[in-house]
C-alpha cells in the first residue's frame, strides 16, 4: 500500500465511502484513459471489481491502480475530444447502489474470515468481489457440518450493528498490532477493523455498522487446493438469491405433487424409480438385440442392426453374438437419422473390421477406429445410406 503523503491521485472513497458526485482537476488524458488529482472510483484492487458510474459525462468502463496513479478507463476512443483535457475540471458520479453491494459483500466476507481464523486459524488467503461471484479461499479445510455454525454467528455480529473503525497504522503501533493480513505492507497499513471480531488489512470501503450488511447466506462451498473455496452473499444480493431458491422450490414441489418439505425424498424416489425402469429398458434393449441377431439369416456375410438406445454393452456383446455366426461384417447402429449414429462394427472369420471404418469414414466423414477384429465410432447418415454402403462389401474389400 502507499503512504498516503505520496499517493498522486487522492482516495476520496478513503475519506467518505459514502459520498457519491465529486469534481477534481484533469491531470492527464489520453484516449480514453484519463487521471484525475483525486477520486472517489474505487479501482480494481484487492480482489474486489472497480466502481461504476459516470466521468464528465461519460460512463467509466473500468479503473485500474497503477504505482500512485489511478486511471479512468471511459466508454469512448478520445476523451479529449468530449471536453476532458489536462488542467480542466472534471464532475464525476459513482454508481451508489453498486459501490454499497460492494461494501455490504466486502464487510459481511471480513465477519466470515475473522471467524474464521478466530475458531479453525485457517487464513483467508484469496478473495474476489464481482457482479456474478463472491469467493472466499482458505488454507484449511472447514467442516461441512460447521459452516451453518459460522453463517449464524456472522448474522448475529451483524443484528449487533457493531461500528467498523478504519484507520491507518504504521512503525511501532503497527508492529504491536494483531491483523489478518494475507502478505507483508510495509509502511502506512490502512487497517478496516471490526471490533471484538475482525482486524484485517484492507484497501476497500466498508459498511460504518455491521447492521448494513443486512445478511449473510453461504450459497456454496468446495474443495480448493489445500483448504476450502466458500462462497458468500450479503445484503439484497442474498435476498435475490434467497427468493430464486424459493421460486425454484415451490416449482420444483408443485411439479412433484408435493410440499416443498418433501421435495428431496420425493426426488429420491423419482431417481430410484427412474433408474430402475432405465436397468428395465435396457435389458429389454438388449433382449431384443440378441433376438433380432438370431433371426438374422445366418447365410447372409454381412449383418447389420439399428437401435435407437442400445447400451454400448449390450451393442458389443451383440456383435460378438453375431461375428460368431457371419463371415463378414456384423455390425449394431445404436443412434438415429436425425441425430446420428455410434456404431460397434465386428468381423468374422473372412472379414477386418477397420476397412468398413475405412469405408464409413471415406463415404460419410465417420470417426473412430479399433482393431481387426472390432471397430468403434460415430456417423451422421442415414440408416438406409449405412446399409447400401455396407451390406455385402466385406467380401469386396
Amino acid at each position: 500500500m502507499q503512504d498516503a503523503g505520496i499517493v498522486k491521485t487522492g482516495k476520496l472513497y478513503d475519506e467518505d465511502a459514502y459520498a457519491v458526485s465529486f469534481d477534481a482537476e484533469v491531470l492527464s488524458a489520453e484516449g480514453n484513459d484519463v487521471v484525475l488529482d483525486r477520486t472517489l472510483f474505487f479501482p480494481e484492487e484487492g480482489g474486489q471489481q472497480a466502481d461504476r458510474g459516470v466521468l464528465g459525462g461519460i460512463e467509466v468502463a473500468d479503473v485500474q491502480i497503477r504505482g500512485d496513479e489511478i486511471h479512468h478507463l471511459l466508454k469512448t476512443a478520445d476523451v479529449r475530444a468530449a471536453g476532458i483535457l489536462p488542467g480542466k475540471r472534471v464532475s464525476g458520479e459513482i454508481d451508489r447502489a453498486f459501490r454499497f453491494s460492494n461494501m455490504q459483500q466486502h464487510s459481511g466476507e471480513h465477519l466470515f474470515s475473522g471467524l474464521v481464523h478466530g475458531l479453525f486459524g485457517f487464513n483467508n488467503v484469496g478473495f474476489h468481489l464481482s457482479e456474478r461471484e463472491v469467493t472466499l479461499d482458505f488454507d484449511g479445510v472447514i467442516p461441512a457440518e460447521r459452516i451453518g455454525e459460522l453463517e449464524i454467528l456472522v448474522n448475529r455480529i451483524i443484528t449487533e450493528d457493531i461500528p467498523s473503525r478504519i484507520r491507518y497504522v504504521s512503525g511501532r503501533e503497527r508492529e504491536e498490532l494483531e491483523y489478518r493480513s494475507k502478505i507483508d505492507l510495509p509502511g502506512l497499513v490502512r487497517i478496516v477493523e471490526f471490533p471484538g471480531y475482525d482486524t484485517c488489512a484492507c484497501c476497500a470501503p466498508h459498511v460504518r455498522r455491521t447492521g448494513e450488511i443486512g445478511v449473510l447466506i453461504v450459497t456454496g462451498m468446495i474443495r480448493w487446493k489445500s483448504g476450502v473455496r466458500v462462497s458468500i452473499l450479503c445484503g439484497e444480493r442474498a435476498v435475490r438469491q434467497c427468493r430464486k431458491d424459493r421460486d425454484i422450490v415451490i416449482k420444483t414441489a408443485n411439479y412433484l405433487t408435493t410440499s416443498p418439505d418433501e421435495i428431496y425424498s420425493q426426488s429420491v424416489k423419482a431417481k430410484e424409480e427412474l433408474r430402475a425402469m432405465k436397468a428395465r429398458l435396457t435389458e429389454l434393449g438388449k433382449r431384443q438385440l440378441e433376438k433380432d441377431a438370431d433371426a438374422a439369416d445366418p447365410a447372409l456375410p454381412d449383418v447389420f442392426l439399428f437401435s435407437p438406445d442400445a447400451e454400448a454393452a449390450a451393442a458389443r456383446s451383440t456383435v460378438n453374438r453375431l461375428t460368431a455366426v457371419h463371415e463378414g461384417w456384423s455390425g449394431v447402429f445404436t443412434g438415429s437419422d436425425s441425430r446420428g449414429y455410434s456404431f460397434v462394427i465386428g468381423a468374422g472369420k473372412n472379414a477386418d473390421a477397420r476397412k468398413a471404418a475405412a469405408l464409413l469414414r471415406q463415404q460419410f466423414g465417420a470417426k473412430g477406429g479399433g482393431s481387426d477384429k472390432m471397430v468403434q465410432g460415430s456417423v451422421m447418415a442415414a440408416e438406409a445410406e449405412l446399409k447400401e454402403a455396407l451390406s455385402g462389401k466385406s467380401a469386396a474389400l
